[in-house]
């Protein structure tokens, strides 16, 4: 495990940056920078919008840290709470249909009228 520091604040956090020193120290760091890595590796900002979400929800919650973690051969002996934070939104309804639709077995006139009927959907 290494350590992370920086020169500012003492959680180690400027902001939004988060400064990686050239020293390395034993031990584990306090707080999860994953997010932080994934905005200096170029990752989508809606990616890491949903990232800072669920963080900040597993750190109000205290579902993050080492009290937390399981096996992952074992399964839990009850179900997952009914509260569960979603990775990925809904399937659009319009995605779903267009994911549905058999272009192949359309006429050219289907295939024009289905698209004005999907581009109703989506809202234009």
């Amino acid at each position: 495990n290494v350590a992370v520091d920086d020169s500012g604040n003492a959680d180690g956090v400027e902001g939004h940056d988060v400064v990686f020193l050239r020293r390395i120290i034993p031990g584990k760091a306090d707080r999860s920078y994953g997010v932080h890595v994934a905005r200096m590796a170029g990752l989508p900002g809606a990616v890491i919008n949903r990232a800072e979400e669920i963080l900040i929800d597993l750190e109000r919650s205290g579902a993050a840290g080492p009290k937390r973690l399981i096996d992952a051969d074992k399964k839990p002996a009850q179900k997952p709470a009914a509260r569960q934070i979603a990775l990925f939104a809904d399937v659009h309804p319009t995605v779903e249909a267009l994911r549905k639709l058999d272009v192949n077995g359309l006429t050219p006139l289907d295939a024009l009228n289905r698209l004005y009927e999907l581009q109703q959907m989506a809202g234009k």
